[in-house]
């Protein structure tokens, strides 16, 4: 049994496919550890989606910014950008049951020393704090009141504080754990860039700062193309830009393997 962490597939379904027999994935032995952004920009999100959910039980999928801006669009939240491509979904005879699973989805997952999200955590935020605050998060938007919710957060961007409340504070707290790239040198989250980290002077990616807790589990994430493939102690960076014409990453947790696949999509 192996298990493997996936970057970003934003719809990318033939390359997705390919990476998983290049891995010769098993799906009654082995499991996948999708970092999120499962839809979006690539042309086939709808398979991807249909994918994930039929193989649900051998999968273990954090939610992404892209992932919440489908569940936004489908409440009509927001509106789709044009280079979105989410429409196939929205139109889908199965949306309904696609969409709630997908709502169900956590923000952050851990077995034991490896933990999963999409961007990242901010580094003030001992383990067992991020933990909580995820799980609040994820509490409203699986709760009845989350198509208000969705459209009362995506009125506005926030920045975190841990003094908001309401729909501000579940936008706070979602954007750290799927938007989040850089922090200024104090820590606080800043989203003004989606570079590379050498391009954004006086601001430090999230994982550079020191936290108190970090040195015991190891972070999994995607989220970031043009970070590309990081790995460091404590530290796995899963997205190498498939969607822009990069290759789709697979890493092999218990050895720190790596598989790659260019975009076929």
């Amino acid at each position: 049994m192996a298990t493997y962490a996936i970057g970003d597939i934003q719809g990318c379904y033939l390359t997705f496919r390919k990476l998983l027999e290049k891995i010769e994935f098993d799906p009654v032995e082995d499991r996948l550890w999708l970092v999120g952004d499962l839809v979006n920009r690539g042309p086939r999100s709808l398979e991807t989606l249909r994918w994930a959910y039929r193989n649900r039980d051998s999968i273990r999928v954090v939610l992404g910014n892209h992932d919440l801006k489908l569940l936004a669009v489908a409440a009509g939240a927001s509106s789709p950008s044009p280079q979105d491509t989410l429409d196939e979904v929205l139109a889908a005879p199965d949306r309904t049951e696609l969409l709630d699973w997908l709502r169900r989805r956590p923000l952050l997952f851990e077995e034991g020393a490896l933990v999963l999200v999409h961007a990242g955590l901010l580094p003030s935020w001992p383990l067992d704090e991020a933990r909580g605050y995820a799980r609040e998060a994820e509490a409203a938007l699986q709760g009845p009141g989350y198509a208000r919710l969705l459209q009362e957060a995506f009125t506005r961007r926030v920045v975190w504080r841990n003094d908001l409340t309401g729909a501000a504070r579940w936008r706070g707290l979602t954007d750290i754990f799927t938007r989040m790239r850089m922090c200024t040198r104090e820590g606080r989250p800043s989203y003004r860039h989606n570079g590379p980290p050498e391009e954004a002077p006086g601001e430090v990616p999230w994982f550079a700062l020191p936290a108190a807790d970090r040195g015991s589990y190891t972070i999994v994430f995607g989220h970031w193309a043009a970070l590309g493939l990081y790995i460091r102690p404590g530290i796995i960076g899963t997205d190498t830009g498939c969607v822009w014409g990069g290759t789709l990453t697979a890493v092999r947790l218990s050895d720190v393997t790596v598989f790659q696949e260019p975009c076929a999509d």
